[in-house]
C-alpha cells in the first residue's frame, strides 16, 4: 500500500471500537460488552463505510461483534484514500439491483449463529478451579446453563459449582469460571511467647526525672520464683480442603514445639514455664533458664572471704587484693577490683581495675570497666574502657575499645581478634606499648599450650615405648614380682597416652584451621598515635617513629600501611 496508508486509529475503549490502519491491512478491535457500549452489525458497517473499508467479509464481521474478545483481529487488506471515498460519494456509490448487503450479511450470520459454539472445560493444575470456555471456529450459537453442566459432569467436575456464574455465562461467548474448590487451610506452628524482654539489660536506668544513672547498667533481669517467663501457643490441626473433582485435598498439621524449660525454671500445667527460684534470666532460645542472684551489699574481703557462686553476683563494694570472685553468670562490681581476682560470663566494673601487679580479670564474654591501671583483663568476645588502659595486659577475642573520656592506651600491650580503638595510643614520652591484632589471643594462648603439652605427651609415649621394647629382651620369669608388676603398669599405660596425643593432635588441626581463617585486623585511633607504639597485624610488625593524627592501620599486600580513620 501507499502513503495514503499511514492513517491514525479511529475509536477506542472508551468508544466500544477501534479501527488500525497498518501496512498489513485493516484491524479492528470489538471491546467487551463490559464497556457500557452494545453494538449492531450495522452500527459497525456504518462505521466502516465512513472510514474507506469497504472491501472485506461481512460473515467474519458478524462473528468479530458478536465474540467482542477485545483483541485486535484482521478485517481487509486494504481501505479507500480520503480521495477515492469523495470520488466515490460523487458517484453515489449504491448497491447493486437486487443486492441488499445488510439482509446478506444478516442471513450468513444467521447460517454461522445457529450452529451452538463448542464447550470446553479447562481444570487448573491444582484441580481447584474449572474455566469454561467457547469455541466458535464451528458455530457462534449460545449455550443453555444444562449444556454447561453436561461439560462440566463429562469432566468429572462435582464440586464447587457457581450456578450463578454459569447462568451469566450462558448470555455470551466469554470465557468464565464455573466451579471453584475449596482451599485446605494449613495449620499454625506452636510459638513460644515470652514473658520478659532481654533487650532492657544493659540501657542504663533512667530516674522518674529523666536522669540517667549510667552507674546503674541495669545488668540483670531478675524474676521471683513463680513469675510466669513463657507460654506456649499450641499448634492447631489443618482443615482439608475439596478440589472441584470431588477429592479431598489434604493439610499440614502445625509443627509443635517443647516448652523450653531450663535450669531454675519449671513446667506449669502444659503451655507454661514458671521460675522455680529467685534469679537473673538465662535465654538461649531453646531453653530458658534462671540463674540465682547473689548480692553481696559490702566489698568482698575478710567479712566475706572469696566468692564461688553457681549463678550471678552483684557487689555493692570493692574486690579487696588477695581475693577471689568466680562465678557462672554475670558478675557485677559497684567498686573497684584492687589486686583480686575475678573470673564470670561477663564482668562488669563500675570503678575500674587496679591489678596492683598481681590481680586479674576474666570472663567468657565480655568485660566493660572504667580504667585499667597494671591489671591483667582477658574477655572472650570485647573489652570496654572507657577511660583510660595504662600498663595494663589486655586480651580480648574480638575487640577492645577504649574512646570514652580520655580514651587512652598507653604502655603495656594489648591484642584483639579483630580490632583495637583507642582515642590516643602511647604518650608524649613514647613509653613503649604494644598492640597485637589479627589473632585471636586467647585462642593463640590455647594453642601454645595444647601444643606445648603436646611435645611433652609424645615425649612421655617414645620413652615407655622404649623401655618395653628393652624389657621385651628379658626374661620376665627370672624377675621378682614386684619388678613385673611394675612392667605391665608401664605396658598398661601407653595405650592412654597414646589416645591423648591423638586428641591433642586433633584440637592442634582445628585450632590451625581456625588460625588460618582469622580475619585481617586493624588499630584506630581517634586522635593520635605516638611514637614509641608497636603494632602486630596477622603476624606483620610495624613501629611508629613519628607522630600519627587520627589514622587506622591496617594490612595492605603484606605491609602494615597508614590509612584514614574510618570509625
Amino acid at each position: 500500500m501507499a502513503e495514503k496508508d499511514l492513517r491514525p486509529p479511529i475509536g477506542g475503549e472508551g468508544a466500544g471500537y477501534l479501527l488500525e490502519f497498518q501496512e498489513s491491512g485493516v484491524y479492528i478491535t470489538i471491546f467487551p460488552e463490559s464497556n457500557g457500549i452494545l453494538f449492531e452489525l450495522s452500527d459497525i458497517r456504518q462505521i466502516l463505510q465512513e472510514s474507506g473499508v469497504v472491501d472485506y467479509d461481512v460473515v467474519s464481521l458478524a462473528r468479530i461483534v458478536r465474540e467482542s474478545a477485545g483483541e485486535p483481529q484482521k478485517l481487509a487488506d486494504s481501505f479507500l484514500s480520503e480521495e477515492e471515498m469523495k470520488a466515490l460519494l460523487a458517484a453515489g456509490d449504491k448497491p447493486a439491483e437486487g443486492e441488499n448487503p445488510e439482509e446478506a450479511a444478516s442471513e450468513e450470520e444467521d447460517d454461522l449463529s445457529g450452529t451452538p459454539a463448542e464447550i470446553i472445560v479447562e481444570i487448573s493444575r491444582d484441580r481447584m478451579q474449572a474455566t469454561v470456555r467457547f469455541d466458535t471456529r464451528k458455530g457462534t450459537g449460545l449455550r443453555t446453563a444444562n449444556d454447561i453442566q453436561d461439560a462440566l459432569t463429562a469432566k468429572k467436575v462435582v464440586f464447587g459449582i457457581d450456578m450463578e456464574a454459569i447462568k451469566k455465562g450462558c448470555k455470551g461467548l466469554n470465557p468464565f469460571v464455573a466451579a471453584t474448590g475449596i482451599q485446605p487451610q494449613h495449620g499454625e506452628n506452636a510459638t513460644i511467647e515470652r514473658k520478659f524482654d532481654l533487650g532492657v539489660k544493659g540501657r542504663p536506668v533512667v530516674d522518674k526525672y529523666d536522669r540517667v544513672d549510667y552507674k546503674n547498667l541495669n545488668l540483670f533481669v531478675l524474676v521471683k520464683k513463680g513469675d510466669v517467663l513463657a507460654v506456649r501457643i499450641p499448634q492447631t490441626q489443618g482443615i482439608p480442603g475439596k478440589n472441584v473433582l470431588g477429592a479431598e485435598v489434604m493439610a499440614r498439621n502445625g509443627r509443635p514445639l517443647p516448652l523450653p524449660v531450663g535450669k531454675g525454671t519449671a513446667a506449669q500445667g502444659e503451655n507454661t514455664v514458671i521460675a522455680a527460684i529467685d534469679g537473673q534470666i538465662v535465654d538461649s532460645k531453646s531453653k530458658i533458664s534462671v540463674d540465682p542472684h547473689l548480692v553481696i551489699k559490702s566489698s568482698v574481703g575478710v567479712g566475706t572471704g572469696n566468692i564461688d557462686f553457681d549463678g550471678s553476683v552483684e557487689i555493692k563494694g570493692n574486690v579487696e587484693a588477695g581475693f577471689v570472685v568466680k562465678a557462672t553468670g554475670v558478675i557485677e562490681i559497684g567498686g573497684v577490683v584492687s589486686g583480686g581476682d575475678v573470673h564470670g560470663r561477663s564482668v562488669f566494673v563500675s570503678g575500674g581495675v587496679n591489678g596492683m601487679g598481681r590481680g586479674k580479670v576474666v570472663a567468657e564474654e565480655d568485660v566493660r570497666v572504667c580504667f585499667a591501671e597494671n591489671a591483667s583483663i582477658e574477655a572472650g568476645q570485647d573489652i570496654y574502657i572507657s577511660d583510660v588502659a595504662l600498663h595494663s595486659n589486655l586480651k580480648a577475642g574480638k575487640h577492645i575499645y577504649v574512646e570514652d573520656k580520655r580514651g587512652q592506651i598507653t604502655g603495656g600491650m594489648a591484642a584483639a581478634g579483630e580490632e583495637i580503638k583507642a582515642n590516643v595510643i602511647g604518650n608524649q614520652a613514647c613509653v613503649v606499648t604494644t598492640l597485637a591484632v589479627g589473632i585471636d589471643p586467647t585462642l593463640q594462648s590455647r594453642y601454645t599450650q595444647i601444643c606445648n603439652e603436646h611435645k611433652e605427651t609424645k615425649k612421655r609415649l617414645t620413652q615407655i615405648t622404649q623401655m618395653l621394647n628393652t624389657l621385651a629382651k628379658i626374661d620376665v620369669s627370672n624377675l621378682p614380682p614386684q619388678r613385673v608388676e611394675q612392667i605391665n603398669s608401664l605396658t598398661r599405660s601407653q595405650f592412654p597416652l597414646a589416645g591423648k596425643l591423638k586428641r591433642q593432635e586433633a584440637e592442634i588441626a582445628a585450632m590451625n584451621e581456625e588460625l588460618s581463617h582469622m580475619k585481617n585486623g586493624k588499630v584506630s585511633a581517634a586522635s593520635i598515635i605516638y611514637p614509641g607504639v608497636r603494632v602486630s597485624i596477622n603476624s606483620l610488625k610495624k613501629s611508629i617513629q613519628s607522630e600519627l593524627q587520627r589514622c587506622t592501620l591496617l594490612v595492605q599486600e603484606d605491609e602494615v600501611v597508614v590509612g584514614l580513620y574510618d570509625g
